[in-house]
């Protein structure tokens, strides 16, 4: 029931990253999308599996701006 539920969280965060972009979502939200898209298995889908790649790193991006912007930021300078 656990997948179910994964499932649906994941589908729920990547509706709201389609419709409103992925700045919309919160860091813990942003972490969360991340690890469940990386859980997900599309290695019988190409198209899918390059699809995954490019919003991981979206979403890694992401991750970062908002680190950056908000001074969570884990560099030392």
């Amino acid at each position: 029931m656990e997948n179910n539920s994964d499932d649906l969280e994941r589908l729920q965060l990547l509706d709201i990253v389609f419709t409103k972009g992925v700045n919309a979502l919160s860091r813990e939200e942003l972490e969360r999308l991340h690890d469940l898209i990386e859980k997900k298995d599309y290695s019988h889908d190409k198209k899918a599996q390059k699809s995954k790649a490019k919003l991981l790193k979206k979403i890694g991006n992401a991750i970062y701006d908002h680190d950056v912007k908000y001074g969570n930021s884990f560099k030392t300078s």
